[in-house]
């Protein structure tokens, strides 16, 4: 008997104290919020908000289509449930309009939320616990001019353990250390201020860098690339020159294409044509640059040699060259050569032979728009093909242009065009 309280005992003790190191790890760098609101806003504080939500894209997230700016309620899909973006405008019972900007800088900083429960990932607060507290305040400041929306705060969809704040303390704990940030010594000004726009506001990393079974990040692979979880498009690796890297680009080149979606390299497509819509197409020229000189000091990975893979079956080539001549050739060339400022070339197109075809597939199905932009108001666009062609003829027409015209790359099959599908829910 008293070995068995003995032990027992023991293994409360062990409980007690990995419980005080969750709960000290989820309080770490957390400090008592004061008692009143301190915040004094103005005129000039409102609109550097608004350019700063802006660069956030927050909208995207916290808003519906057809809804109230800022009112949240968007189902943001992620494998392990669904996750509702929160209100935020100023409404009192639904929205942040008795929120602090101190409680708004906890979000923010720690992911932590009014009451004090933990905040899901999917607001990118790994990333923004590097945004600087006069840059909080200023976009909470902003958040809280906007007119006040009713709309009411979806609950989330997750499964359990998920949508449990267990496990929640847990994933905290194992990937989660509130930041700041942090200006490198020896770099220009200019770099830095890039640096902190990617990394915190701008949330860069949170497409282009894979996740682990948990969904969380690591700094060791950032910008290295991966399929985004909310979305189902292979974000491409930032510091890969075959992939999306821009080392070798003009920085002019670069800033074109933050700000109008188009360069003379490429243009931006799905996820990344939503963001330079809502996001970078209004930031300053400044910024932007920032941006480009940043982006193009990123280390860049060595480049694997390709695997060697078998030619695709001549049936397959000779399937895919007749819709490629049948649908395909009237834009972008008899030789996939494209036409300059209008239909993309095809031949040598990096976003074309990426080692995952998700992206190629998914523009074949949907088709492709560029963001409408100051730069680059009447963009032309790519019809969808979904309904015009079969499984088997995607996979055959994506093949036949990674594989032609110089392009080397493996063949699709019809497996990957229903996956392309199936993410969709076509």
């Amino acid at each position: 008997m008293k070995r068995i309280l003995w032990t027992l005992s023991s293994v409360l003790a062990a409980l007690g104290i990995a419980a005080a190191m969750l709960i000290s790890l989820n309080l770490r760098g957390e400090e008592p919020l004061p008692a009143t609101e301190t915040l004094q806003s103005t005129p000039a504080l409102v609109q550097r908000g608004e350019y700063l939500a802006r660069v956030g894209n927050c909208m995207a997230c916290h808003t519906t289509q057809g809804g109230a700016p800022f009112a949240g309620g968007r189902g943001i899909e992620t494998p392990f449930g669904v996750v509702h973006s929160s209100n935020l405008t100023p409404d009192k019972a639904q929205g942040i309009g008795s929120w602090t900007s101190a409680e708004f800088w906890r979000a923010m900083h720690h992911g932590r939320g009014k009451d004090g429960r933990l905040l899901y990932p999917a607001f990118p607060y790994p990333n923004y616990t590097q945004v600087a507290r006069e840059d909080s305040d200023a976009i909470f400041a902003y958040l809280q001019s906007l007119p006040a929306a009713p709309d009411a705060n979806r609950a989330h969809a997750l499964r359990f353990p998920y949508n449990t704040q267990v496990a929640l303390a847990v994933w905290r704990a194992l990937f989660f250390a509130p930041g700041a940030p942090a200006a490198e010594p020896t770099q220009t000004a200019e770099y830095n201020r890039g640096a902190y726009l990617v990394n915190g506001l701008g949330h860069c990393t949170a497409c282009h860098t894979p996740r682990n079974a948990l969904g969380a990040t690591s700094d060791a692979k950032a910008f290295t690339g991966g399929l985004i979880p909310v979305q189902n498009w292979y974000a491409p690796a930032l510091n890969a020159a075959h992939e999306a890297g821009v080392k070798d680009w003009r920085t002019d080149d670069v800033v074109a294409l933050l700000k109008t979606g188009v360069a003379p390299q490429g243009s931006v497509l799905g996820p990344m044509a939503e963001v330079v819509f809502r996001s970078t197409q209004y930031l300053s020229n400044a910024d932007a640059r920032a941006m480009a000189v940043y982006l193009q000091a990123l280390p860049q990975q060595d480049r694997k040699a390709p695997a060697t893979a078998a030619p695709p079956p001549a049936s397959a080539m000779a399937r895919g060259g007749k819709v490629y001549e049948q649908q395909c050739a009237q834009c972008h060339g008899d030789r996939g050569q494209g036409e300059p400022g209008a239909f993309p070339a095809l031949a040598g197109n990096r976003a074309v032979t990426l080692a995952d075809p998700t992206n190629l597939v998914r523009v074949v199905l949907q088709g492709g728009y560029l963001p409408a932009t100051a730069g680059n108001p009447r963009p032309h666009g790519m019809p969808p093909f979904q309904q015009t062609l079969s499984g088997e003829e995607v996979a055959a027409v994506t093949t036949f242009v990674r594989n032609s015209w110089g392009n080397q790359a493996p063949g699709v099959g019809t497996i990957e065009v229903y996956r392309a599908r199936e993410r969709r829910g076509m």
